[in-house]
This record gives C-alpha cells, structure tokens and sequence, in this order.
C-alpha cells in the first residue's frame, strides 16, 4: 500500500509539472483585457476592485507580485499566481480521479460503528495489485489532463483573474471530502471537515462559485455515514441547501448587515461614537459563539462541536474581507464604492450598483409598473451620524403580469429585440412561461452553457462571439478566411466528449453513489448557476469562463474513461497489465489532440498590445490632463500603466460610468500621484447619492435660447427653485432647462496655456456655443459640465476616441484629435467628415514617434476578436491623419503614415476591417495603386465569402452580416473614385444579391 501511494503522489506532481510547466510557457506576461489589469494593479498596492472584491486573492497577489524584479515584471509574477492555482487545481483532480478509480477497482470491506452497513469502504490496507495502479494512474493522468488542456480552464489559468484560484478551492474541498470519506471512521476525521470549512471560507475572498460545491460535499457525507433512503436524500439535499444560503446569504451579506443595523442604531438612535454599534454586535456574536462552543463541550455534542467549528472557520477564511474597509481608510487611488464604513461596506458586499434580477418570480420585459413602493432606508456616512439619503423605491407588478422562472425579463430595448429572436413571442402579448422555458433552455442553457460546453470538449469554430461548436464532419470549405483560418478554430474530433460518455456510464454501472456526486457537481457548477445567473440575451463578451467547475467534473469521467477501455481490453487480451498501459496510451491522446489544437490560440507569451494600447491612449493627451474613458478594456489597461509601471501618472483618468456615483466624484476631487485634484465647484451636497442623480429635461422658455454654463452650475449648486420640479409625491429635483449651452471664453487664458495647436491660435472664438441632445442629465455630465465652467483651461480636458458620442453633449464641433483622444478646445469646426479637427503635426508625433506596436505584426502570435478592436482603431486615426497631410499637399507625409499603419498593422497579422477601404482613395493618390487593388479585391473576396457563410448561420451574426456589407458599400464607392469602375460594378452586383437576401 505504501508503494501505490508512493506513486500516486509521484505521477501526481509529474502531472502537476506539466501543467506548470504548460502554463508558464504561455502565459501573458502584461495585463490582459478586461479586469486583469485591475486584479494586478489592485494587488500590487492592495487596492479595492470592483464589488464584491477578493482580498484573499489580492493578498496572495501581492506576494506574488514582491518577487518581481521591477515594477514591469509585476504583471507576470501576479499572471503566474493563476498559473500555480491551475496547476495545483490539476493536481488535485489527479488525486480526486484516482481515489474515484480506486473504489471501483479496489473490493470494499465492511463497514466500522461510525459507517452505514451499505457504506462502501476501499479498504486502506489493500494496494491495488500492478494491472489497477497502471489503470488507475492512466486515469488520474488522462483526466487532469484534459482538463488542462481545455479551452475555457486554460485561459483562465493564463491570466491574473480569480476563477483560476476559485477552481482551485473547488478541487481541494472535493479532493478533501473524499479523503475524509476513506478516514471517517478515525477518532480524528472531523479534522478534514473543518479544513474544509476553512478552505471554504477563505475561497468566499476569491469568489462564490467555491460554494455550489456544497451539495455534492454534502452527499459524500451522507453516502459514508448514513443508511440510503429517500427520505435522507431529500433532507441532505435540504441541509446543503441550507448550508449554502447560510453562508451566501446569511454570513456574507447577513452578519456585516446586522452589524450595520446595530451601528445606525447606536450612533443616530443612542448618539454614540461612529463603531459603537459595530463593536457592541462583535462583542455579542463573539460571546455567543464561545457560550455555544462551551455548551458543545459540556454536554459531549460531537456534531454540534463540529458544526460549530467549521463555522468559526468559515468566519475566519472570510476574515480576509477586513481588508476591505481597512484599505479603503486609507483612501487608495482605486478605491471602489469606498466600504471604509460599515454602511458602504454592506453596499459593497452586496453588489448593489449592479442591480438585481428576478430570480424564481418576477415580473416580463413588457409589464407596466401599477405602483411603486419604498424599501430599506439608504445610509451615508456624515459628519457625526447616519444620514438617510432616501429609501430604494422598487416598482410594484400586477400578479397576472409575472410568472415563475421569469428569463424574459429585460425590458432594454436590445434585449427585448433579441428574445424575439431566441423565442416566438407576439407583440402585445405577455410571453407564456412555455416562452420563458423556451429561452431558458435554447439561449440560457443551450447557447450560454451548453455551447461552451461543446467548445471544451467537441470543438469550437473561432474567436468572434457567438461562435458555435465544430463537429468532426464540419469541413473549412468554403468559410470565410476570417473563420477558417482562426487559430481559435480547434477540432477535438468529439473524443473527449466520448470518452467523458464512457467514463460517465462505467462509472454509473460500477458506482453509482459516486456518479452521483460527480453528477451533482456538474449540475451545481454548470446549470444551476445558468439558472442563478439569468443572463440576458446581449453579454460583453462570452462567459465560459464561468462555468469551469462543470468542466472540471466532466474531465472526472474523461479520466474515469480509461478504465472502461481497460476493462473491455482485459476481455480480449491475455494481460490485464497490457490492458491498463493500452488504455492509458489511447487516452493519453486525447488531452495530446487538445493540446495541440490549443496551444496556438492559447498561448499569449508575446502578446503586449492591451498595455500598449494603455499606454498609447495616455500619450495622446498633453500633460496634467483629465482623459474621460468609458468601459473595462478602455480603463483597466490604463489604472495598470499607472498603478504598477507608473507610466503617465500626470494624467487624471475618469471613468464615465463611475462618475455617476457620488464616492466616485469625492475621490476625483483628491491629489493622485502627479494628478492634481479635479477642478470642481460642486460640494458633495450637490451630488451624493439620491441628490442629482438625474436632471430632466424642462424647458423654460425666457432661457430657450440659451444659458450661461456658469451660470447654470451656479444655479444647480444654490439648488436654485428656477431649475426645481416636483412629482407626485412632493418630491423636488433639479431640471436642465434649455438644450441650449453657452460659454465665454478667456482668450488669454486660452493661450497661456497652449490649449490649441499653432495653427488653430487665431481661431480662437469668444464664446463657445452648443446644443445637448438629451432628454436629461446624469451625474456624470453635470460633472462635466462643471469641470468645463471652472477649468478656464487650465487642464487639459480629453475623451477617449473610444469614448460613448453621447457623452459628448453636443461639443463635437469643439475637439481636437491628437491620436487616441479628442481634445475639448474653443475653436469650431464646420468638418462633416470627422468630428472636429485634427492637430496634425501633434498627432503625427505621438502616432510616429510615440506609440508602440509590439509584436502586432507577428502572424505566430493570436490575437482575438477584443485585441482586433484596437489596432482598428489606431488604422481610422492613421486614416485620418493621412488625410490632413494630402489635404495640406504633403503626399510624402502621408505616404510614410500609410507605410507606417501598414507595416505595424499588416493585413497577415492584423486582417483587414472596415476601416481599411477608405485607404485605397489616398494610396492612389501617393501612387501606391498596386496596393489600393489588392485590399479592393481581398476584400471584396473576404466579405463575400463571409457573406455567404453568415447568411447560413441564422440571426447569430448579424453584426458580422451588417459590417461585410458596409464593407462592400465603401468598396463600391473607393473603387469607382479611383477608377475601378469594372470592379465596382462587380461589388455592386453581389452588394444588391446580399442586401436582397437580409430584407427577406
């Protein structure tokens, strides 16, 4: 027995190796898109994220992030924490697989006093003979391999995000459980369950996708120490149910809450210090919980001891959250939502600037409110009490307008567009709850799990979103060269779906309690979290990443798999030890076919454009700037350059969508680093939460013309009755009431600061004039509005060229391109090509001189459908840019731009998009007509075979369908400008037959 648990330890860490190994050759060594670069930044200087947060993983992550040699090496030791997570996660499934295999393989002895009489027990003193190691073993290593290797685990395991680590503690509580299972009937063996407990605790400060693993636990405990019956089943499925809610809802919203109340209580109600309330209710849980233990001990209650135990552990991985509040104290430069207090803190946990959706009842996207009612009491922190800042008002449904399991539920206008396209439902009818199945199970289920699922284990077609699964038999004939050629399009030939299948029902013959368990864990981390989640129809980006536990407990039965191989060889061959090595080498081929398929669009060893993009975004804006951003990848990116490498920290980045919230403009109004506090009049009072969170639109009709901006913020911060309406309720707000905006502009002022380019000085006007197309204003913009009234340009003030247009407010006519940012500016444009004008020579430099490329011209390295969106945008700016230099005679100028956008930015790397067309007029111009007709006719050829393609594909790519054909639309055009006129015609025919179709 010592010698098998010597090798399954052994080829557990060979299998350990080679995920590390796997892992740390491609992994990223930069920030990726999305949250990673602010998981990195936050962890580098113990930062607060985005709600709920994940101190335990923050802490880890600055660990990790101290062994970085400089701070350009930070983002790769914080990468790596995911690689090791990954890798230990594998190293568990080995072990879990394995003692899965054993019990089928190794006969079961009877049962001890502690064990149910139908328990089965591997009997810790027989080592699986020679022939059951090998099998064993081919399994533990088949399994975890696959998983390694499997599409949605190995991205995850590459970047800094937390679903690495998250499925790390869901492999260690299982692995766990099971070892627990084989040492029940020890003296000792509660140990493993408050280990558990613990692990689960700690896994609450990494993410809450650890807890749906609660009641297949549960299910081991009760297969080991129970007698089966029905009855039992139901009442562990009950008590893990419970189990689960305690801890989701009654400890990790449930015990900051109380302490809220406590706290509002005793500072408002008692007039005690700010903490009194919190204190006094730790000192009652604490003694509560010491009288209850004592109580445990005193009267010999073994399970209630044990009960309470893993409680308190629980309490004490989630402990981790403290850090929380406590950073926030200090206030950090990221400091979300700032939980400092206890009221914020309850906020933040419950991720309430996130809103909620309906969950088991609930109302249709298409039911009116007949009512509205008031809600809990809102709290913020002020001078020396609580102040309630209003009640959440909450609409109120008519019974008939709602129904059980309510998946129809959006009443966003894209939304409500795309359930018709998912379900047949009739305008001006409720939708039936058959409607609502019907997009459970064909979007909810099919698309958004099922899908995903395919792609880990059948296949999957490429890299844009909404992408399907490629089956065996699907051919490359015939698809557009943007698919066909992916390195995203993987083919797993089905074999590890079938082996799963083979493992799935040997194990149901063999061990069906076992099957069970697993069952339940896919069941828990796959479906029951699609129900959870209750995703509408339009995601930012696909959410497979989610649903990794589901994979990792179907990889159990890919592992398992080898062993029905083995067992129908030892049928028909003379050696069972024969059977095991044959088995295990054919199922060793197939994480081998996934690696192989994977590793091409898998691997982000030399990908760097989501900080260069960073980066060259910062450099587009003069000094001590504030750059408005909007959206994760166009901020996140630019808090890692800051906070980490420390690249541009002159610059004010202002989140757009954060500037809705009051602790959000409290924070702006500080110093950060080499960024001076943002220049506004507007007090707190003006804009906390409850207080202009939206000014509509009400005209008056002596200010129809026009209205002073300085005179307006006045007006706002007096809370002037001119701007006051009232509702129903006797409720007051703030209204805006013209459309019409004007500004007087200090020349001197103006020029003093270099405002303008050179060129554009003389054009200077004395007032600025503007219409704002809204029917309200939000926070943000008045915000904005402000900033523009009292900055007398002295700041240099930009948007992102990515940037929402509707945060523009109507100043389009008063930007100033420099590269990646429009610069507001007192000089009017009368341009109907762009939006206002282009600082050419500024541009030049930073476009030239400044930015960086790296590696985007490398065809070895794969660069998805998010990353495609940025160099695209660099090609309009280079577009743009090429346009001033021919307009201003400079042909050499403009050649060299376009060489330039097209060496950094080649078609082989980078492939052609719709910003590409409207070269060909001014390649032409500058003599480069060969080059001109080569991207008319590739990408004539492209958009009609995508064309063709995604007219098969049913509604799913209708972006992609609008996009080729405006492509073609400005091929016809560029082509017949510079003379292609055959070609054109050609276009055009094909054009008209495409068009033809989508109005069908």
């Amino acid at each position: 027995m010592l010698q098998y648990n010597r090798i399954n330890n052994l080829v557990g860490w060979l299998v350990f190796a080679v995920a590390t190994i796997v892992y740390v050759l491609t992994l990223e060594p930069t920030a990726s898109f999305w949250d990673s670069g602010e998981f990195i930044a936050s962890s580098y200087k113990l930062l607060v994220p985005h709600p709920p947060g994940a101190p335990f993983y923050l802490l880890l992550g600055r660990i990790f992030s101290m062994f970085a040699g400089d701070p350009s090496q930070v983002a790769w030791w914080v990468n790596l924490l995911s690689a090791l997570s990954s890798s230990f996660t594998v190293l568990f499934l080995f072990w879990t697989i394995t003692i899965l295999a054993r019990k089928i393989l190794v006969p079961s002895v009877a049962a001890t006093s502690r064990v149910s009489a139908t328990a089965e027990v591997v009997d810790a003193a027989v080592a699986p003979t020679l022939s059951q190691t090998i099998a064993i073993m081919g399994a533990g290593a088949v399994g975890a391999l696959a998983f390694t290797f499997s599409d949605s685990f190995w991205f995850s395991a590459v970047e800094a995000e937390v679903y690495a680590m998250s499925s790390f503690f869901t492999a260690f509580v299982v692995w766990a459980m099971l070892r627990w299972e084989s040492r029940a009937h020890e003296a000792v063996s509660d140990k493993w369950l408050v280990l558990i407990a613990y692990m689960v605790g700690l896994s609450i400060g990494v993410h809450l996708l650890n807890l749906v693993a609660i009641p297949a636990l549960a299910f081991i405990f009760f297969f080991r120490l129970r007698k089966y019956s029905n009855k039992g089943a139901i009442l562990t499925l009950v008590v893990s149910a419970l189990i689960l809610g305690i801890v989701l809802v009654g400890v990790i919203p449930g015990l900051p809450s109380i302490a809220g109340w406590f706290e509002v209580l005793f500072v408002n109600s008692f007039g005690m210090p700010f903490g009194a309330g919190v204190i006094f209710f730790v000192a009652l849980f604490i003694g509560g919980i010491v009288w209850a233990v004592r109580h445990a001990i005193r009267t010999g209650n073994r399970v209630l001891h044990t009960a309470l135990l893993s409680f308190i552990f629980v309490l004490i991985g989630y402990s981790s959250y403290l850090i929380i509040p406590i950073r926030s104290g200090y206030d950090p430069t990221i400091d979300e939502n700032d939980p400092e207090n206890i009221v914020s803190f309850v906020s933040y946990l419950k991720r309430e600037q996130y809103g909620d959706r309906p969950l088991l009842f609930g109302p249709q996207f298409n039911a009116e409110p007949v009512d509205q009612k008031e809600g809990a009491a809102q709290y913020i922190k002020g001078k020396d009490k609580y102040i309630e800042v209003g009640r959440k008002v909450e609409p109120v449904y008519d019974s008939k307008d709602k129904t059980l399991l309510p998946r129809l539920y959006s009443n966003q206008p894209g939304h409500i567009v795309q359930y018709k396209k998912w379900v047949d439902i009739q305008d001006g009818k409720m939708p039936s709850f058959g409607d609502n199945l019907s997009f459970l199970f064909r979007y909810q289920m099919g698309h958004m799990f099922w899908r995903y699922f395919g792609w880990n284990f059948i296949g999957r077609e490429g890299d844009i979103q909404q992408s399907g699964v490629l089956w065996p038999w699907e051919s490359s004939d015939g698809l557009p060269e943007r698919v066909a050629q992916s390195k995203a399009r993987n083919n797993f030939l089905m074999l590890p779906l079938a082996l799963g299948i083979l493992g799935l029902v040997f194990q149901l013959r063999r061990k069906q309690r076992d099957a069970f368990v697993v069952g339940l864990l896919f069941f828990f981390t796959g479906l029951a979290i699609v129900i959870y989640l209750n995703q509408p129809p339009i995601e930012p980006r696909e959410r497979d990443y989610t649903f990794a536990g589901a994979f990792y407990a179907y990889c159990i039965w890919i592992g398992l798999g080898v062993l029905a191989i083995a067992d129908f060889l030892r049928k028909t061959l003379k050696s069972d030890v024969m059977a095991g090595v044959i088995a295990t080498v054919v199922g060793l081929l197939i994480p081998g076919i996934m690696a192989a398929e994977g590793w091409d669009d898998h691997d982000r060893s030399d990908r760097y454009h989501s900080v260069d993009s960073a980066k060259n975004l910062l450099s587009s804006v003069a000094p001590n700037a504030i750059l408005f951003t909007n959206g994760d990848n166009d901020t996140f990116p630019l808090w890692y350059a800051q906070e980490v490498e420390g690249f541009r920290t002159d610059v004010r980045v202002a989140v757009l969508s954060y500037m809705n919230t009051d602790w959000y403009l409290d924070q702006m109004k500080r110093q950060a680093y080499l960024s001076a506090p943002f220049p506004m009049s507007l007090e707190n009072e003006n804009y906390r939460q409850g207080i202009n969170d939206y000014l509509p639109y009400v005209e008056r009709p002596e200010v129809a013309s026009g209205i002073d901006l300085k005179q307006y913020i006045q007006l706002v911060k007096q809370n002037h009755q001119a701007l006051q309406i009232g509702d129903r309720a006797g409720r007051t707000y703030l209204s805006f009431p013209t459309k019409n905006f004007f500004l007087n502009v200090d020349k001197n002022a103006v020029l003093a600061a270099n405002a303008v380019a050179p060129a554009y000085r003389d054009s200077v006007v004395s007032q600025m004039r503007w219409t704002i197309d809204k029917s309200g204003l939000e926070k943000k913009h008045l915000a904005i509005l402000d900033l523009l009234a009292n900055n007398n340009w002295q700041r240099p003030v930009y948007f992102s060229t990515t940037a929402d247009n509707s945060d523009f407010m109507g100043l389009e006519n008063y930007l100033q391109l420099e590269g990646l940012a429009y610069r507001v500016v007192p000089v009017q444009s009368t341009s109907s090509d762009h939006m206002g004008y282009i600082a050419r020579d500024i541009m030049y430099d930073n476009m030239m001189n400044k930015f960086s490329w790296r590696n985007l011209d490398r065809t070895d390295i794969f660069y998805d459908e998010n990353y495609l969106r940025f160099p695209a945008n660099a090609r309009d700016k280079f577009y743009q840019l090429t346009l001033e230099y021919l307009k201003a005679g400079d042909k050499a100028t403009a050649k060299k731009i376009m060489d330039h956008c097209f060496t950094q930015l080649p078609d082989k790397s980078i492939p052609y998009d719709y910003y590409i067309p409207p070269f060909v007029v001014p390649l032409y111009e500058v003599g480069e007509q060969k080059r001109a007709q080569e991207i008319v006719n590739t990408m004539a050829n492209r958009a009609d075979n995508s064309l063709r393609y995604y007219f098969t594909q049913g509604s799913l790519f209708e972006t992609e369908i609008r996009i080729n054909l405006f492509i073609m639309q400005q091929l016809i055009q560029v082509a017949r400008q510079v003379g292609m006129t055959e070609k054109a015609t050609e276009i055009e025919q094909k054009f008209m037959q495409f068009y033809g179709q989508m109005n069908r």
